[in-house]
């Protein structure tokens, strides 16, 4: 049973920096692609970074040029880095793996205060 877990999340000043962590059992070569979503209160989920098999990223439009989504197949490990952080970013990030199904992780809060 794939299991995916978070880490890195919590507060930050704006412009601050964090990186979450997603740590996955088994073997990254087994999913499609993997990525980072989040979602806010009172809002529906939404894409932050996609990362294919073949290292090909793709970032929502309010995220470019500050998050960086980096896979390492070693440690089973895709990564958020987050830099010139905003309070619209605060949110709770989950992870996303797709293979023959897909798979979410637990979330993890992430806030940005002013």
């Amino acid at each position: 049973q794939v299991q995916l877990v978070e880490s890195g999340g919590g507060s930050v000043q704006a412009g601050g920096s964090l990186r979450l962590s997603c740590a996955a059992s088994g073997g990254l070569s087994s999913f499609n692609a993997l990525g980072w979503y989040r979602q806010a209160p009172g809002k529906q989920r939404e894409l932050v970074a996609t990362i294919s098999i073949s290292f090909r990223t793709n970032y929502a439009d309010s995220v470019k040029g500050r998050f960086t989504i980096s896979r390492d197949n070693a440690k089973n490990t895709v990564y958020l880095q987050m830099n010139s952080a905003k309070p619209e970013d605060t949110a709770v990030y989950y992870c996303y793996a797709r293979g023959l199904l897909d798979y979410w992780g637990q979330g993890t809060q992430v806030t940005v205060s002013s």
